[in-house]
């Protein structure tokens, strides 16, 4: 899949990047293998392979199911600027 200039100034709009005129040729030649290998992934015949959850045979060892840590809620908002009924108030920061 081949990337346009105007594509790759896009994709650097998006992510909040600026490019100058030469970045933008090294990140469209890079982008494009990406893409290409996305591609080559893609074409790949895995109608047959059952999904696996790790790539050994092994069993993820749990640990016990117990409180190692007690309440400290009262503590922590006895320090806190603003609480209500348990909750830490904080000042709106989005309009």
């Amino acid at each position: 899949m081949a990337l346009t200039n105007d594509d790759v100034l896009y994709i650097a709009k998006l992510a909040n990047l600026q490019l100058g005129d030469s970045q933008v040729y090294q990140y469209k030649r890079e982008l494009t293998r990406i893409l290409d290998f996305v591609e080559q992934m893609n074409s790949v015949n895995v109608d047959h392979v059952e999904p696996m959850a790790h790539p050994q045979e092994m069993m993820q060892p749990l640990r016990a199911d117990v409180i190692t840590e007690f309440n400290q809620r009262a503590k922590f908002q006895a320090i806190a600027p603003a609480t209500q009924d348990g909750l830490y108030l904080v000042p709106k920061v989005i309009e």
